[in-house]
């Protein structure tokens, strides 16, 4: 079964997957909230380090059709690093 008929009844639709550009706009149902978890280093010849980062998703094809989209970078990794965190603390403080 393809990806896409699973991806186009999702509603909410995390997409971690490690390949750049995997979830396109024919894989996504209008209104579908995205979650890109992907992080990709793909070349830049025009970027000073020579890459860039892009996520699993699309971006600039997809978000016309989403209702909502992380960006990436500047997405989840801030919330990660933040749970993170809260998790060493609490594991620190022998709590569970």
């Amino acid at each position: 079964m393809p990806l896409a008929d699973h991806t186009l009844t999702a509603e909410i639709l995390v997409a971690a997957i490690g390949k750049p550009g995997a979830i396109t706009a024919d894989m996504v149902a209008d209104g579908a909230v995205i979650v890109d978890v992907g992080v990709n280093r793909v070349p830049d010849a025009a970027d000073k380090r020579g890459y860039r980062l892009v996520g699993d998703v699309d971006f600039d094809a997809v978000a016309s059709k989403a209702s909502a989209i992380t960006p990436v970078p500047g997405g989840v990794g801030l919330m990660t690093v933040a749970m993170l965190m809260r998790n060493t603390v609490t594991a620190s403080a022998g709590k569970r």
